[in-house]
């Protein structure tokens, strides 16, 4: 619809479409999350251990849309790119290319589907958290105590808020977008937090309590000054995605002209960019994860996650947008429109590229942060003894799971060059065995299904592995050293998934955009050295932004989320270790 609204009506149609689309995409996943929750919690009494069944298995959903989405999307685009336009030396999105359509359905796969169950899944368990802190609290101190009510309600009703908020942020980019698309779509995203923020206070003020976690009592203004930490920290996140991974910067630009001296240079250099760009975000997480503390104790860390996520509605809308656009120009070029449509949809697409870099930065923030509120909630629930840095067990549990994000990306890795290996030879196999098919001979047209068959069974077969360590581990690592080894685990992951996220999405954010800052006219343009050496940046930086960046957020939360769901089990239980050693 976006193409044809390109060529009928223009640059202003094809925007309202793109937008409108992103906008039911954004809706669809805070209100069927909240939705699932509130019948959840309302039909099992708020009963904790159901309630967290609930968010994992939107873990598991999200796991296997981003992995398996990803190696299906990044084997398609690089078998398309190496062959079609290294090789072959045809355009992007060129028909004659037999993986195009793969790659154009990978797009939505991983970029649409994949974000929308990644972020629906912080969205639930930022809440969960929150949820599973107050009732700790309320077995406590007794659930009619002062405040109690106060902070169950408060996660809901912020989602709530968020939601209402979210809307207005959709309405303002759509009245807005039309002189100045990346200026409204960066406004909207501010005018949804702003609001949100604002009514949370409003909140607070009208009624909020005075409440008591591990013996220490916050005042009524806590939960909302957290919320509004999570609102301001994830703006800061994500704005410093943008600084790294956007053309507009020094970084892209910097990598652009040191593609002129090779692809090996163009690599290196975008992994150093990916290195440098963990130092912003992490410093402001760890920040706010303190001062959420100091405002609502454990439970204001799992409220700053929730603060993050309250606008997830107008974020996923505003990232859902990007692809809608990028295929929009696919089909243009496919269909063979006008070019004068394609160049409205790269117009489009450009814009969505900042929105997609705020976006993954977006993710990785509010996956530490929602890691965090759950790990707290495990902590609470399973009550590990003797929590030592000196015990051997949470040394142990630390080690493996620093371990894991690499072993699991391994995986992913492996998954992604296998499946592109296969597709690179059948696209050369179409290109060698099909007469007139590289020519484009009219009536011979490739065979796009084969290719879609090779990256699905990649998928599949690629995904199983590391998803079933994802799962596995945890279990493992609970039964043989107890809650507080993975507790130790929980946390080693976290230490470690996070910075690989933040290197991996922005390192492969980097490199493609530097091709794209390149394409526009810089260092020689389309066909330049510069140009090849950034394009196979691009082709190596794919699966990095796309496939395992993503994955490792999902991997954090699922394990914490597998924790918190047998927590009551490893509280009762006498770990394996302790059984042998005695």
């Amino acid at each position: 619809r976006t193409a044809a609204a390109a060529e009928s009506g223009g640059v202003k149609k094809a925007l309202d479409i793109a937008i409108s689309g992103g906008a039911v995409m954004g809706m669809g996943v805070v209100g069927i999350a909240l939705l699932g929750l509130v019948i959840v919690y309302k039909l099992f009494n708020g009963d904790a251990t159901i309630v967290n069944g609930y968010a994992m298995g939107a873990s598991l959903v999200a796991l296997f849309a981003r992995s398996g989405g990803g190696i299906f999307t990044k084997g398609a685009d690089m078998g398309a790119d190496l062959v079609g336009k290294v090789e072959a030396g045809i355009p992007e999105d060129d028909p004659r290319n037999p993986a195009v359509i793969a790659d154009n359905v990978g797009d939505n796969v991983g970029d649409v589907a994949g974000l929308g169950a990644d972020l629906l899944e912080s969205y639930v368990e930022s809440i969960i958290a929150s949820l599973a802190v107050a009732a700790t609290a309320a077995v406590a101190v007794g659930a009619g105590a002062p405040g109690m009510e106060y902070i169950r309600a408060f996660p809901f009703v912020a989602a709530g808020l968020g939601i209402l908020a979210s809307i207005v942020g959709v309405l303002y980019v759509k009245k807005f977008a039309q002189n100045d698309p990346q200026g409204a779509l960066m406004m909207g995203t501010y005018v949804s937090a702003g609001l949100a923020a604002v009514l949370v206070l409003l909140y607070a003020a009208i009624r909020g309590e005075s409440f008591v976690i591990d013996g220490v009592t916050y005042g009524k203004f806590g939960p909302a000054l957290a919320c509004i930490i999570g609102v301001i920290s994830g703006g800061v996140v994500g704005f410093a995605s943008e600084y790294y991974t956007s053309g507009k910067y020094a970084p892209v630009k910097q990598l652009a002209e040191r593609a002129q001296t090779g692809p090996a240079v163009a690599v290196v250099n975008g992994t150093a960019v990916g290195m440098a760009s963990t130092g912003g975000p992490v410093i402001i997480l760890a920040i706010a994860v303190v001062l959420a503390y100091y405002c609502a104790g454990i439970y204001g860390i799992a409220i700053a996650a929730l603060g993050m996520l309250a606008t997830t509605g107008m974020v996923v809308a505003v990232d859902a947008y990007g692809p809608i656009a990028d295929n929009a120009g696919g089909i243009a070029e496919m269909s063979h429109l006008d070019p004068s449509v394609r160049k409205i949809t790269d117009n489009l697409d450009a814009v969505g590229n900042t929105t997609a870099a705020i976006g993954k930065g977006f993710a990785i923030g509010s996956a530490a942060y929602a890691a965090i509120g759950l790990l707290s909630a495990f902590i609470l629930a399973a009550k590990p003894e003797h929590v030592s840095i000196s015990d051997p067990k949470i040394l142990a549990g630390l080690l493996i799971g620093a371990m894991m994000p690499f072993y699991f990306s391994s995986k992913l890795f492996n998954a992604v060059g296998t499946c592109a290996d296969t597709m690179i030879q059948e696209v050369r196999r179409q290109f060698r065995e099909t007469p007139g098919l590289r020519e484009g001979k009219e009536g011979v047209v490739p065979d796009s299904a084969r290719c879609v068959a090779i990256a699905t069974q990649g998928a599949i077969r690629g995904m199983l592995l590391p998803g079933g360590l994802a799962i596995v581990f945890p279990v493992v690592i609970g039964v043989v050293l107890g809650a507080s080894g993975l507790a130790g685990m929980l946390v080693g992951s976290i230490a470690t998934g996070v910075m690989l996220g933040i290197q991996m999405a922005n390192s492969g954010g980097a490199m493609d955009n530097a091709k794209k800052y390149i394409e526009e006219g810089h260092f020689g343009g389309k066909g330049s050295d510069a140009h090849k050496a950034a394009v196979v940046g691009d082709t190596v930086g794919d699966p990095l932004k796309d496939t395992v960046g993503p994955s490792i957020n999902i991997l954090i939360k699922l394990m914490c989320v597998i924790a918190l769901v047998l927590a009551p089990l490893f509280a009762k239980m006498t770990p394996l270790f302790d059984l042998l050693v005695k």
